[in-house]
């Protein structure tokens, strides 16, 4: 099989198509390469420098899962599907692609809509979840992207992604109770202002938490 995909391997990886000026190309591209990802995994299908520009179009691509129908809202979720399938976003942490990564939460908490089908929500979490929990430390930057998606009366913030955030945080409390109770003392928010998990959290000792 990747005897037979080389020759297209090798064609989609170049400079051409990675940085074309058209959106749609590059929206393509990165829908190819998810493909070839997820066939030659656990291995990834070309070098670090080439799959730092290939997570930069597949991040880029979950725009597209705000417009909730079409032909590249399907591919979105196809490529989104694979990342979660494949676990291809810890390659993302081995290139310490740090700031891409939180760009990725964002485009999660900001597109996720109450239509989406459970499947799309599941692997945001998925990924998410992975993310956090093979992370070595957590950057400060994305415990305040968490915090402010459960932070209550946020407004820019919808319920379904207050939801998520919610999950995420519950599914990796044990990593984050360290780095939580510092990020909530040093911002001087009260607990009560947050959902309910952040004072579970808090609370608890061992960090088996129940939804």
């Amino acid at each position: 099989m990747q005897d037979a995909l080389l020759p297209t391997m090798k064609a989609l990886i170049s400079s051409v198509l990675l940085r074309h000026s058209d959106e749609n190309v590059r929206f393509a591209v990165a829908s190819c390469m998810s493909e070839i990802t997820r066939i030659t995994a656990p291995d990834a299908p070309y070098n670090d420098d080439q799959m730092k520009e290939i997570f930069q179009l597949t991040v880029a691509s979950f725009k597209k899962l705000s417009h909730a129908s079409g032909h590249c809202y399907t591919k979105a979720i196809s490529i989104l599907e694979n990342v979660a399938r494949v676990r291809s976003c810890l390659v993302m942490l081995d290139l310490e692609l740090d700031e891409l990564i939180i760009e990725m939460f964002q485009h999660f908490l900001k597109f996720i809509r109450s239509n989406h089908p459970q499947n799309v929500i599941l692997a945001m979490e998925t990924i998410m979840t992975l993310v956090i929990d093979e992370s070595e430390e957590i950057s400060e930057e994305l415990l305040t992207l968490l915090l402010s998606s459960v932070k209550k009366q946020n407004q820019s913030i919808s319920h379904i992604a207050q939801e998520l955030g919610e999950r995420v945080i519950t599914n990796s409390a044990t990593k984050l109770k360290p780095y939580l109770k510092e990020a909530v003392q040093s911002t001087g928010i009260l607990l009560d202002e947050y959902a309910p998990i952040v004072a579970s959290i808090f609370q608890d000792g061992t960090c088996t938490l129940e939804r």
